[in-house]
């Protein structure tokens, strides 16, 4: 018993001393203040004070100054504004605006402020000059004489440089000003007296600070436009019997104050702090500070309460009781501020709690560590599974290595400057480098200095001129190749444990490094894998079954196979339920055609069994064959077309030959003609088959640097004969030169096409209008023509392959359907895309976007 008190009261003295060394590190930091600011914001922002009925601001805005001229204006103007207040039935006017030096006007303003009777005015303290005491600003006399009231104008700025507050009292020791807001509520409050009688006349003293709790962000006050006021544009009965306050509002123009709501982002206007004071005032919402003493009281009471139940309780209760003062305390806080208008400091009672529970919890961790020490003595070891580093390889392994992966131009290596391997690069090509380790490109060059001892290697590759360059360089960029870079994993931070327990985590930290490659490597892979228990039900899915089945991943664990497959390919012969079992009780691997959401695939189903025998399952994997299947709709599309469209014509042509032979003497021109029309058309199908089969099997490397709007001159120059003969107007719209990585041949075949249908389908007298423009990092194409349209259900079928319009049918504008279906293969093939709008009765548009690329120097 003694000893278990003994443990107790040191660990309350070790604890308690941690705690309090702590806290007065953290009050030396400034952090317990920026924290009771941020608490304070949190709170405040979140729920807004309420908001009197009786203020408003008139704002000289950039409105204003638009329509009055530039500041200052005339008191003449002021006057002007009091009148129209005055008749208004405003109560109480308050300027935010400093009248110091006499002008022209003041009479005229004096007596519309003596007109209205309650008018307030700001008193400013400043240094008038360098080396001057400071003095307290006053209207000019005959104003002083007209105004019942006079209010300081000033707002403090907190730490962190934010508004949130202000003193009711301001001003030299022999008068403190009362606040506009103060003013404004009681006008005619007179300056308080020299509240310290050692002060000097000139010093600034202030006395009473409120935090002001503000309603809202800029703008929540009710707000008319000086000008509007003047021109009589504002509702004016709103403002009968409320308190205005007038001052700048405008950019750049009268004060600008940080607040909680919107820090430096959206400063509020000093003239509508100055109304949320007076808001808060008459509401009875300004909050006041609670004296120093409670907070520290506070602290020291949490302090001794953590210090001594915490060595008391069981882990878990450590928690509650820790999260439960926490909570405490931010609900004395909260309570205090909302309801009572008090601002007390919770920052440094909640930090006890917050450190105990790790320090705490420490000690309870070395206790542990103790245990473990004892009780882990048998772990075998396995082996590692890790991938090479390529920091660890030689240079001249590492240039095999990468010529094998990219298959470059030309490469270079060298070794403290001495060439070892060199093709097309010369030593005079590696720009200068300074960064070992770190990849340099230049154009179609990578670059890259290797240390390896004190010997310096410099690798150089050069790469073909296509699209792939950009993605091989910032591949490179994200290898590690200098061992200095890799991570240094003993460094990392860990607990400061035994030998056994260390070769713990080396074991732990190998089997799951081999979870994760398992598990990455089934997310990799470019099948769907399912793997399931001895009952068939699914205990993993990788993400492509996610997506070709639709299911979410969770739901798909603890589902049967059979049911998963039965819901979205259901059969009857042979049944799912039938393979599936079948797989398992047989132990045969079956493979079966899938057909899921309008897609093709393959299921291999292979049993597997653990190496104890004491479990069994399926390993089901699933391949995407929809590409494969729609080759083989291809295909079979392609003979029909050659069975029936193109020997057709053949066909006609070989009995008109026949017919010409029986009566050679009686040939007429229109036989030949058309005759000439069969061979044509056997012509042109061959030529769109075989342009067909060219943009497919167009690759990046017969790409080359081509302009998109010689392209596009010579596409016109090529169909401008046909539009001639048909009286249509071809409009070529665009100037700039646009550069594209692609097949110049193909793509003018392409435009030729578009041009071609809209010539062909456009009436006599119309107009076919070309479009080359350049947006963001993409070439347009926009072929637009004035024929009959499209119709709306034939758009999503246009670039079908073998698809013709019914509507160009049935006018007898018979065409092959690969037109349209070729010129989207060669705009996909560019990583492009094409679109089409169409009006019936007013025409077509086709739109061709394409990546934009720089000219290779």
């Amino acid at each position: 018993m003694n000893r278990d008190r003994f443990l107790t009261t040191n660990a309350f003295w070790t604890l308690g001393l941690s705690l309090l060394a702590i806290l007065v590190l953290a009050q030396l930091s400034g952090i317990p203040q920026r924290a009771n600011l941020w608490l304070y914001d949190s709170l405040i922002t979140s729920v807004p004070a309420p908001l009197s009925e009786d203020v408003a601001v008139i704002a000289i805005d950039e409105y204003s100054l638009e329509q009055l001229g530039q500041w200052p204006w005339p008191r003449s103007t002021h006057a002007e504004l009091i009148q129209r207040l005055d008749a208004a039935g405003v109560r109480t006017i308050v300027f935010d605006v400093l009248f110091p030096e006499p002008s022209i006007g003041d009479e005229e303003l004096a007596n519309a402020m003596q007109a209205h009777g309650r008018v307030v005015l700001p008193v400013h303290l400043s240094v008038p000059a360098t080396n001057q005491p400071m003095t307290d600003q006053l209207p000019i006399p005959p104003l002083q004489l007209a105004a019942t009231g006079f209010g300081h104008a000033h707002v403090e700025l907190d730490r962190d440089g934010l508004a949130r507050g202000m003193y009711l009292y301001n001003g030299l020791a022999t008068r403190l000003w009362p606040s506009l807001a103060k003013a404004a509520a009681a006008p005619g409050t007179p300056p308080l007296g020299n509240l310290d009688g050692d002060a000097a006349p000139y010093m600034n003293v202030r006395t009473d600070y409120v935090a002001v709790p503000l309603a809202g962000r800029p703008g929540t006050l009710p707000t008319v436009s000086y000008a509007q006021v003047l021109q009589a544009e504002a509702p004016m009965t709103q403002l009968s019997g409320k308190t205005v306050f007038i001052g700048a509002t405008a950019v750049g123009f009268g004060d600008i104050l940080p607040t909680p709501f919107s820090s430096l982002a959206w400063p509020m206007s000093g003239v509508e702090f100055h109304a949320n004071a007076y808001s808060a005032l008459v509401k009875d919402r300004l909050i006041r500070p609670a004296a120093p003493g409670l907070s520290l009281l506070l602290t020291a009471l949490v302090l001794l309460l953590i210090a001594d139940a915490l060595p008391r309780l069981r882990p878990h209760e450590t928690l509650v009781l820790c999260t439960g003062v926490l909570a405490l305390l931010l609900a004395l806080f909260t309570t205090l501020l909302l309801a009572y208008r008090v601002w007390l400091s919770v920052t440094l009672p909640l930090l006890i709690p917050i450190a105990a529970y790790p320090l705490w919890s420490a000690q309870r961790l070395t206790i542990t560590n103790r245990f473990l020490n004892r009780q882990l003595d048998e772990l075998g070891t396995g082996q590692q599974f890790t991938l090479p580093e390529p920091a660890d390889r030689q240079p001249s392994q590492l240039l095999e290595h990468l010529i094998a992966l990219f298959n470059p131009i030309g490469w270079y290596l060298s070794v403290n400057g001495r060439p070892l391997a060199q093709q097309q690069l010369q030593a005079d090509d590696s720009p200068k480098l300074t960064a070992p380790g770190q990849w340099v490109h230049k154009d179609n060059q990578s670059w890259i200095q290797l240390k390896r001892a004190d010997r310096v290697f410099e690798l150089g590759l050069a790469f073909p001129a296509s699209l792939i360059r950009d993605a091989s360089q910032r591949y490179l960029r994200r290898l590690v190749l200098d061992p200095h870079q890799k991570p240094d994993l003993s460094d990392r931070p860990r607990e400061h444990v035994s030998a056994r327990i260390e070769r713990v985590r080396q074991a732990t930290e190998r089997l799951n490094q081999m979870q994760l490659f398992i598990r990455k490597s089934f997310e990799r892979m470019p099948d769907g894998i399912i793997v399931t228990d001895e009952l068939g039900v699914i205990q993993f899915a990788n993400g492509h079954i996610e997506e070709w089945f639709g299911e979410p991943r969770p739901s798909l664990a603890g589902t049967p196979l059979t049911r998963l497959l039965q819901g979205h390919d259901p059969r009857d012969n042979p049944p799912w339920q039938e393979t599936v079992s079948e797989t398992l009780t047989l132990h045969q691997s079956r493979t079966v055609d899938l057909r899921v959401r309008e897609m093709d695939f393959l299921i291999h189903f292979a049993p597997f069994k653990l190496s104890d025998d004491s479990q069994n399952g399926i390993i089901a994997n699933i391949s995407n064959i929809s590409e494969l299947r729609a080759q083989q709709r291809q295909h079979r599309e392609a003979i029909d077309f050659i069975s029936h469209d193109v020997r057709s014509p053949l066909v006609s042509q070989l009995a008109l030959i026949e017919q010409l032979k029986r009566n050679p003497s009686d040939i007429q021109s229109q036989q030949l003609e058309q005759l000439g029309r069969l061979a044509r058309r056997s012509y042109q199908l061959a030529e769109e088959f075989v342009q067909l089969a060219r943009a497919e099997q167009l690759t990046e490397t017969r790409f080359y640097d081509c302009e998109l709007l010689a392209i596009v001159e010579n596409a016109r120059d090529s169909v401008s004969e046909q539009a001639v003969e048909k009286g249509i107007q071809l409009v070529l719209q665009g100037n700039e030169d646009l550069w594209l990585l692609g097949n110049a041949e193909l793509l003018e075949r392409a435009i030729i096409n578009l041009l071609t249908n809209a010539v062909q389908y456009s009436d006599t007298g119309s107009a076919v209008t070309i479009q080359v423009f350049q947006a963001g990092h993409e070439a347009y194409l926009r072929v637009t023509d004035e024929g009959n349209g499209i119709a709306p259900e034939e758009i999503p079928f246009l670039f079908d392959r073998y698809r013709r319009q019914r509507s160009s049918e049935l006018s007898g504008s018979r065409g092959t359907g690969l037109g349209l279906s070729f010129v989207n293969v060669v705009v996909q093939k560019h990583r492009g895309d094409i679109s089409v709008e169409s009006v019936l009765g007013e025409g077509s548009s086709f739109t061709i976007k394409l990546p934009i690329t720089d000219p290779l120097p």
